[in-house]
């Protein structure tokens, strides 16, 4: 039996489908080469991606420290009982402001009444008998020349009258004594200020044997904040400061600004009280003072804040926002746009801040363009990708992104 071979009915099947691969496999090479042309950003037509940039001029620029710190009252007085007795009446609101000399309690004053009562008859008393004294040593000093009285009479009537005037003096001290103790009756405000709650009510008995506290008044304006700095910044500022690297700012050094909690700034600036002339040995800091006005009373002592501080100038220096630095335990650095749009890193140094700048004095020269928007659009380009630089503006679009290049 002769049986036909099927190789001629399988061969122009398979020859075109070997066809149709080779022409597949061409088209998809040729798109590879024109993808990649596109992201490399030549060949394809694609333009540059923009980002944000700002141009550094030097100039003279503070260097803010800003150091954690706590408010504290400026003047502080404990109200106590001075008399003892039963208090009568409380004659303040609770959370008010009071002035200097104002009631604030009444204590029972009719036993102190009673006793200056007694002391004032005591000194009449006394009164009476160096009139009566006086009088003796005047009738008896012309006697004494014509001899009618003995000298020794004479001389008993004089130490009569010195003795009439020391009893005077004992009783004028004891009517004192006695209008201080009846006035303690009526508690007053040390200073002014404002008062917290009540410490007693009324019907207590106060003072017996020690002053009972009956009240705080605390004066909120101004108000003080105390805070510490580093030994070693502060040797540092002041070596720097000595070398002519920085200048040592003018009478606005002494001016501080404090911070809250949510980031808003007090509007009342503070000026530097002064600098502690020693150094705790446990922690290494210097604790430092400002004053800060407080209208309204809108700062409570015991409040935990920041405290910015201008310290010094650094000359030639630039202020670059805080999203265009990366800030790593290698340095700190930025990216430079050079006049090919090429990214060039820069390591910089820094030397503090202000106003929200970071005060760069190494590593850059005036007129060049620093990155600060738009490291997320370059994370899938390769680093010789070029870029086109466009002024930056601080609005918020363009700070969420930038912010990514934070540490």
């Amino acid at each position: 039996m002769h049986v036909k071979p099927l190789a001629p009915r399988l061969r122009a099947p398979f020859v075109l489908s070997v066809a149709v691969l080779a022409v597949a496999g061409l088209l998809s090479a040729c798109g590879g080469k024109d993808a990649a042309a596109q992201g490399a950003g030549g060949g394809g037509g694609m333009p540059p991606v923009e980002v944000g940039v700002v141009t550094v001029a030097p100039g003279d620029v503070g260097l803010t420290t800003e150091l954690p710190g706590r408010l504290e009252a400026s003047r502080v007085a404990q109200v106590r009982a001075r008399a003892a007795g039963i208090v009568q009446q409380r004659l303040f609101k609770e959370g008010s402001d009071v002035k200097a000399g104002q009631a604030l309690f009444r204590i029972d004053a009719a036993p102190y009444a009673a006793a200056l009562a007694s002391a004032e008859a005591q000194l009449a008393r006394a009164q009476a008998n160096l009139g009566q004294a006086t009088a003796t040593v005047e009738r008896y000093r012309p006697l004494v020349a014509q001899r009618a009285v003995s000298q020794q009479d004479f001389v008993n009537a004089e130490a009569a009258q010195k003795l009439a005037q020391a009893d005077v003096a004992v009783a004028q001290a004891a009517v004192q004594t006695a209008r201080i103790n009846r006035d303690y009756a009526n508690v007053t405000s040390p200073i002014s200020g404002r008062i917290g709650r009540a410490l007693v009510t009324e019907g207590a008995l106060v003072g017996q044997g020690e002053a009972t506290p009956l009240a705080v008044v605390q004066q909120i304006d101004p108000l003080y904040v105390n805070f510490t700095q580093s030994a070693s910044e502060v040797l540092r500022l002041t070596r720097a400061i000595e070398a002519g690297r920085f200048k040592r700012s003018g009478a606005q050094a002494a001016q501080v600004r404090v911070v809250l909690d949510d980031g808003s700034e007090h509007p009342q600036m503070g000026k530097l009280l002064f600098a502690d002339l020693s150094v705790d040995s446990t922690s290494g800091q210097v604790t430092l003072r400002a004053e800060v006005p407080n209208p309204g009373g809108k700062l409570l002592p015991g409040l935990y804040v920041r405290v910015r501080l201008e310290q010094a100038q650094a000359s030639n220096a630039f202020g670059l926002p805080q999203q265009a630095v990366t800030r790593t335990q290698q340095g700190d650095t930025v990216t430079v746009i050079d006049g090919a749009g090429q990214r060039v890193p820069r390591t910089v140094k820094i030397s503090g801040q202000q106003n929200g700048l970071w005060v760069v004095t190494d590593g850059l020269k005036a007129g060049e363009q620093v990155m600060v928007d738009g490291f997320q659009k370059l994370m899938m380009l390769p680093p010789t990708a070029p870029v086109k630089p466009v002024p930056w503006s601080p609005t918020p679009a363009a700070a969420a992104p930038a912010a990514t290049a934070k540490p």
